[in-house]
C-alpha cells in the first residue's frame, strides 16, 4: 500500500527560519540533514520536494464563479505543510515507524500518515 507522509514543521527549526536555525549546534544541524537523507534513502520512499515557507503561498477559492486569491497559507502557519513524501509499505505500522524517524516529528512538528487511494 502507498502512504503519503505530510510533514508539518510546526516549531521545527529549519534553514528557512535563520533565527531558529542558528540556535542549533553544527552537530544538531548535521543530525537533521542526516535524518532526512536516511529517510530519502529508505527503500519504498519517493521523496517529495521541499516547499517554500507558508508566507509564499497563495490560497485560491472559487465562490459564485469568481476566483478569489489570498496571499498566504490556508492553514495557520504553525499547522502549514512543509514537505511530503510517498512511501510504499507493507502496512500502516511500517509507515508510522518511518514517520517517527522524520526529524520534524521530534523537533516540534508532526507527520500525518495518510493512505493513498490506488486505482
Amino acid at each position: 500500500m502507498k502512504y503519503m507522509l505530510l510533514i508539518h514543521h510546526g516549531e521545527t527549526p529549519t534553514p528557512q527560519d535563520p533565527e531558529a536555525w542558528t540556535r542549533l549546534s553544527e552537530e544538531e544541524k548535521k543530525e537533521i540533514y542526516a535524518g532526512y537523507m536516511a529517510i530519502n534513502e529508505t527503500p519504498g520512499v519517493t521523496p517529495g520536494a521541499w516547499m517554500q515557507p507558508p508566507e509564499m503561498a497563495s490560497t485560491v477559492k472559487v465562490r459564485d464563479g469568481e476566483t478569489l486569491v489570498t496571499d498566504g497559507p490556508f492553514a495557520d502557519v504553525k499547522e502549514a505543510l512543509g514537505g511530503y513524501l510517498i512511501f510504499e509499505a507493507d502496512d500502516l505500522d511500517a509507515a508510522i515507524e518511518l514517520a517517527s524517524r522524520i526529524p520534524a516529528a521530534r523537533l516540534g512538528g508532526a507527520v500525518e500518515v495518510r493512505p493513498l487511494v490506488e486505482r
